[in-house]
């Protein structure tokens, strides 16, 4: 199993989501973050005065996943996550040694 973290632009999240429902991913986490990678925010004018923005809004996905899903789950979001332009995200992969499912203490794959 590998646990898989990707951090989006906001604008693409109904775009992964389809994309990761088609091919069979039914369960993940989105949570509203705020970041910077190399492109470091922006200058912004707010009634007449000039202000950084350093913490971008981003979207972070987290899903564990079976490995026949892993490759596919991200060739789906690159897919549908890339605009071109700076700051379209990473993707995180990381191995998971078990899941337990807390309602009926379901173990490893089952669990998911």
């Amino acid at each position: 199993m590998r646990k898989l973290e990707a951090i989006i632009q906001p604008s693409r999240l109904e775009a992964v989501k389809g994309a990761l429902s088609e091919i069979g991913v039914d369960g993940m986490t989105i949570s509203e973050v705020r970041g910077h990678g190399r492109q470091k925010g922006h200058t912004e004018v707010y009634r007449g005065n000039e202000y950084t923005v350093d913490l971008l809004p981003k979207i972070k996905i987290e899903m564990v996943l079976p490995e026949n899903l892993v490759d596919p789950a991200v060739q789906a979001i690159l897919k549908t996550a890339r605009t071109g332009k700076i700051g379209d995200g990473k993707i995180f992969l990381f191995r998971v040694d078990e899941a337990i499912r807390i309602r009926n203490e379901e173990r490893g794959e089952a669990a998911l």
